[in-house]
């Protein structure tokens, strides 16, 4: 296909086509300024959906076609019914149309009036004859809010060893952290990283936010010791040998500064769970993973045979056997059924994550906690994962997700993450994310949405094209929430969006309509349209998340002192001269100091002690984000013992080691959660929290 020159501006039949299958034309990087997107973004978006845009003859035929359907069409793919009224879609139908919809419960009715929850199956017949099928999404209204307000804690899993990690942050430190939370600091919830599965092979992608799977968890997280069957291994001292490997490399990390190595840690605990696979499952835990197989159905099938074709022909499925590039092909299967073992293996390495992230949840609702884990949701993921490969039919070839220049990046970015099609989500009534938020509610108590402005566009950059050639694809993001609302609502879980950065106009209003709460983090929260100068407490928002810092931002030890500066100067990131760079840190640092002060909340440690001291400073943050309406308020667990380090920096690849670092004390000395639970820094800080910040 041979596209226009990227200069070319869109034909004014091109502007429509694309207007019809929601492709922006134009984006806006500031509210003073509209970036128009060439002929050749707006072209080959649309050939990623399947519409030719090739020549102007291709263009009139394409916009003669889709003018026709939709004149013809009686109803879209998915239509939304909020709060068991009708759907507005309904309106729109001829007078006299008779409805049928089959319900998700099992029942036939004749109206839309009073549904129940769930997805069903309208068919419309109008008086010419004419009949349109769609899928009839019925969801509450919006999410009740949360039960009161809480605090809790932000970490990073990996990042938090115990005494007894295998040299990384598991599962079992993830049920220890959240039983001593909730029972010791009164916390209603912990927030994690995405746990989702890893794409497999050496060196792997530390980064929690490109997985191979969103829909399965990694089985690296395990804590093999926790699995029943380890009592029963034939060869005790194999996995006895294999313990003191692990401590070997726990050791590593915490007393001689080595960096977490996720591919050490797997290739231990792989070997581990090959011996646990040798043991014969009992009765009643055959029974349970026969129910976990049967309940994951054909999803799981397809992850655990990417994941044994993986171990043969490599992990990225582009490069494999041409018949085994669809999963639905008679080689496939006949493959399948060879690696039938390894099938099982990597099934069963699913129903035991999905066991122990269970045992999480159970353990911070026993502690107490109204919310429990808070998981999160990662954006996309990686084009050659199992995900890509099972459910290619809904990913847009070819393209990737980004996001556009802005002030802070002017070439704009490109995460390499395949989008999903709207059009093939609204057919299947978005199958796909229903069964991804299915899966995840089922050990969550709360869902963190990353980047949660997706639900309503992307911006979609053509593969060979730098981000600059992008352009923006709208999502029916009635239809997205609609999903969301009902998943969520039928788990009685909260959902956190995470709403930082361009946010186009309408988008938080409509999160806030069903429920959806925001994210706040507090060196952003300025009055960016009046005078600029930090917001006052009673000016935010009570619907979010209120945070100091997050995973992608400097602690803030290192925002207070201005060390953030002084790292990124070391690494050649600044594009500022470093004094003026340092000056700016500093005013900005000044300005929330001394608003902090006025308020009467800089007034040394909650245990005493020196009132300009960095931990007074830090404590005194926490105390506004009380004074504010926030619903929920995060503390970054490193901010408890004043780590300096920032886990991911973003422009970095190898310059930094993202996602690799321990959580550390204010001298760089790593910290266990042992360490943790017995820190007077860290409880001084909590205590602030439980008294209210009064």
């Amino acid at each position: 296909m041979t596209a226009p020159r990227p200069a070319d501006p869109p034909s004014e039949d091109l502007l429509r086509l694309a207007a019809l299958h929601g492709v922006a034309t134009s984006y806006s990087p500031s509210p003073d300024r509209s970036v128009a997107a060439s002929a050749s973004a707006v072209t080959l978006t649309l050939a990623a959906l399947g519409v030719d845009a090739s020549t102007p003859g291709a263009v009139r035929a394409a916009l003669a076609s889709r003018e026709r359907e939709l004149g013809e069409r009686l109803l879209p793919p998915t239509v939304v019914g909020w709060g068991g009224g009708p759907p507005a879609a309904l309106t729109a139908l001829p007078a006299g149309t008779r409805l049928r919809i089959d319900t998700e419960q099992g029942e036939s009715r004749t109206d839309a009036d009073g549904l129940p929850p769930g997805v069903h199956r309208l068919t419309a017949t109008a008086p010419d004859g004419r009949t349109a099928t769609a899928h009839l999404i019925a969801t509450p209204p919006r999410l009740p809010a949360p039960p009161g307000r809480s605090y809790g804690l932000l970490v990073q899993l990996y990042s938090l060893l115990s005494r007894r990690s295998w040299g990384m942050g598991d599962l079992a430190d993830l049920a220890e952290l959240a039983g001593w939370a909730g029972r010791s600091l009164g916390a209603g919830f912990i927030q994690v990283n995405p746990l989702h599965a890893a794409v497999p092979g050496t060196p792997t992608d530390p980064s929690p936010y490109r997985p191979s799977s969103r829909r399965f968890p990694d089985p690296v997280h395990l804590r093999v010791e926790d699995v029943p069957e380890a009592a029963y291994v034939e060869d005790p001292g194999r996995l006895r040998d294999l313990l003191d490997r692990s401590a070997r490399l726990r050791e590593a990390v915490l007393r001689q500064g080595a960096l977490i190595d996720r591919d050490a840690v797997w290739e231990l605990k792989r070997e581990a769970l090959e011996l646990l696979g040798e043991v014969p499952l009992g009765p009643g835990r055959r029974a349970a993973y026969c129910d976990f197989l049967a309940g994951q159905g054909q999803a799981l099938e397809d992850h655990a045979t990417w994941c044994a074709l993986a171990e043969v022909h490599g992990s990225d499925w582009h490069r494999w056997p041409a018949g085994l590039r669809d999963p639905r092909s008679a080689e496939t299967a006949q493959a399948r059924n060879g690696l039938m073992d390894r099938v099982d293996f990597w099934s069963r390495l699913a129903w035991l994550t999905d066991t122990q992230l269970t045992a999480a949840q159970r353990a911070g609702r026993e502690a107490g906690m109204p919310v429990g884990i808070v998981h999160d949701l990662a954006v996309g993921v990686h084009p050659g994962g199992a995900d890509a490969w099972a459910q290619q039919e809904y990913f847009a070839a070819g393209t990737s997700v980004g996001a556009p220049p802005d002030a802070f990046n002017a070439r704009g970015q490109d995460w390499g993450l395949p989008p999903w099609r709207p059009d093939r989500l609204a057919a299947s009534g978005y199958a796909p994310f229903r069964e991804l938020l299915r899966a995840l509610f089922r050990y969550a108590g709360a869902l963190r949405i990353d980047h949660v402005m997706g639900l309503f566009r992307l911006w979609w950059v053509p593969q060979g094209h730098p981000p600059t050639e992008g352009t923006y694809v709208r999502y029916d993001a009635e239809a997205m929430l609609a999903v969301l609302v009902l998943e969520a609502s039928r788990a009685g879980a909260l959902v956190i969006g995470e709403d930082l950065g361009t946010v186009e106009p309408g988008v938080r209003e409509a999160l806030r309509e069903r429920g959806v709460l925001g994210t706040s983090v507090l060196w952003f929260e300025r009055d960016w349209e009046g005078d600029g100068r930090p917001l006052p407490p009673e000016s935010w928002r009570s619907d979010c998340l209120a945070t100091a810092t997050t995973h992608d931002l400097p602690s803030t030890a290192a925002r207070l002192t201005g060390e953030h500066v002084e790292l990124r100067d070391s690494l050649g990131l600044l594009t500022r001269p470093l004094a003026e760079e340092r000056a700016e840190a500093a005013a900005d640092t000044g300005e929330w100091l001394s608003l902090l002060s006025r308020l009467g909340l800089l007034r040394g440690t909650s245990g005493g002690g020196d009132t300009s001291s960095e931990e007074a400073e830090i404590q005194a943050v926490h105390r506004f984000l009380l004074h504010t309406p926030a619903r929920m308020i995060g503390v970054w667990l490193p901010d408890g013992v004043g780590d300096r380090r920032p886990q991911n920096l973003p422009g970095t690849w190898d310059q930094y080691p993202n996602w690799r670092l321990p959580i550390a004390d204010a001298q760089g000395r790593p910290v266990t959660l042992e360490d943790l639970a017995a820190s007077p820094r860290l409880h001084a800080l909590m205590e602030v929290l439980r008294e209210g910040g009064s």
